[in-house]
């Protein structure tokens, strides 16, 4: 009994001491969260003792059937051996059985496989967008066939299609004459169409009728307005060291400044035109007001120039002026001694003139004789056509002695009043 007794004690401290080791392995386990990993662990701790349990007492039961034999001085009876086989047979059961639970343990403690991480998925956009900049830096981005639509030819690219628009959008928004008008995209010739009258008597009009009488017929007459295509382009020089630097997004740089070429242009020509040989601009309407006093400007000319402009055009009408005329205009005051320009600070323009917005541009004329210094009305008056997109070039070697790449847009447009009702301007008298 004494070895019996010892074999007992032996089986159930090596059953404390695996307790023991576990508890302290999981005590260094930061990978689990806690409350998941203790109830998990207790779980199997509570199924390997048991499985040691029923071992311990196998073992004892082997151990006292030897030691009655021996005592007794006998061999096994035929059902003792037959139990002592199947003893063994369980005792190397219950061994393979917890050597599998702690393969599988050791397995389980493992650090689960981290996902490999997704692959950065980028627009035709930002591709197009990285592969413009790389290009300007100096850099030629591989891409897959497909992915971007720049031609690298001659230390020259074609811009893509994404930035050409960004360029155009950034020039109509620092051009409020460009965002305002109809802009139309033809190839050929645009014809546009526009309803006059026939001569100073006959045009369509409406009357009091009676039965059996016969109206009388009159009618006006269909003409058109031609837009063709005046080619233009703009060549902006960017230094090497400006795009070289990490602190500038080289892109966005890049299309400000030829937006803002593009727009300083545009604005020129839409308001002001350059002749009859180019695009006609606002200025050039016909409904005229002329002012009341030599080389001034008083506030019954710009009542009589707003009301020139038909009652239904006036929602979406301003004023355009030079910085120089709108300081004039600011010492004007109304009959209660209140300036005629009052400020709003509640509005996309920080000023209103007879509750009308104000642009402000260098390309009108200043206050002197026969000039066109003030535009009112609905820009949409004028029609613009452009034959093409902005195409733009990047020219890397051209410019590689002044350590400077060049970038040229070129595009080919048009522009004319197409509805005088909508546009007035006021012209200076001269004496």
């Amino acid at each position: 009994m004494p070895k019996i007794r010892k074999t007992l004690i032996k089986c159930v401290s090596h059953a404390y001491d695996t307790l023991i080791k576990r508890k302290k392995a999981f005590a260094k386990d930061t990978n689990v969260p806690r409350r998941c990993y203790f109830y998990t662990h207790l779980k199997e701790e509570k199924s390997m003792k048991k499985l040691i349990e029923r071992r311990a007492g196998l073992v004892v039961l082997l151990n006292s059937m030897l030691e009655a034999v021996k005592t007794e001085n006998r061999a096994f009876t035929e059902e003792e051996a037959k139990k002592f086989d199947e003893t063994e047979a369980e005792i190397r059961q219950l061994d393979a059985t917890i050597k599998a639970e702690e393969r599988a343990k050791g397995i389980a403690d493992l650090p689960a496989p981290q996902a490999a991480p997704k692959a950065e998925q980028l627009t035709q956009e930002q591709i197009e967008e990285r592969a413009f900049a790389d290009f300007i830096g100096g850099k030629i981005t591989e891409m897959r066939a497909g992915e971007q639509n720049i031609d690298w030819t001659n230390g020259a690219s074609t811009v893509p299609t994404t930035i050409a628009k960004r360029i155009i959008d950034a020039a109509v928004d620092m051009c409020p004459i460009l965002a305002g008008a109809e802009v139309y995209h033809e190839k050929g010739t645009l014809k546009i169409p526009k309803w006059t009258k026939a001569n100073s008597t006959h045009d369509v009009t409406v009357a009091y009728a009676t039965e059996f009488t016969p109206l009388t017929a009159d009618s006006g007459k269909f003409t058109s307005v031609d837009l063709g295509g005046y080619l233009a382009g703009a060549l902006v020089l960017i230094g090497k060291s400006v795009i070289n630097s990490s602190a500038i997004n080289v892109t966005n740089f890049v299309i400000n400044k030829i937006a803002e070429k593009v727009a300083q242009f545009l604005e020129q020509e839409l308001l002001k035109g350059s002749g009859s040989s180019a695009a006609q601009g606002a200025t050039k309407t016909s409904n005229v007001v002329t002012t009341g006093t030599a080389l001034a400007i008083g506030l019954d000319d710009l009542i009589a120039l707003q009301a020139a402009v038909k009652q239904k055009y006036q929602k979406n009408s301003c004023w355009t002026m030079t910085s120089n005329t709108f300081t004039a205009l600011k010492q004007l005051k109304d009959g209660d001694n209140r300036p005629l320009i009052q400020p709003d600070v509640t509005a996309e323009f920080p000023f209103r003139l007879l509750g009308k917005p104000v642009h402000l541009s260098d390309n009108m004329d200043e206050i002197g004789g026969n000039k066109l210094a003030v535009l009112y009305g609905d820009y949409s008056g004028l029609s613009v056509n452009f034959r093409e997109d902005i195409g733009i070039e990047v020219l890397r070697e051209a410019y590689h002695t002044q350590h400077a790449i060049g970038i040229d847009a070129w595009f080919e447009f048009d522009s004319k009043v197409t509805d005088e009702q909508k546009l007035a301007v006021l012209k200076i008298k001269a004496s």
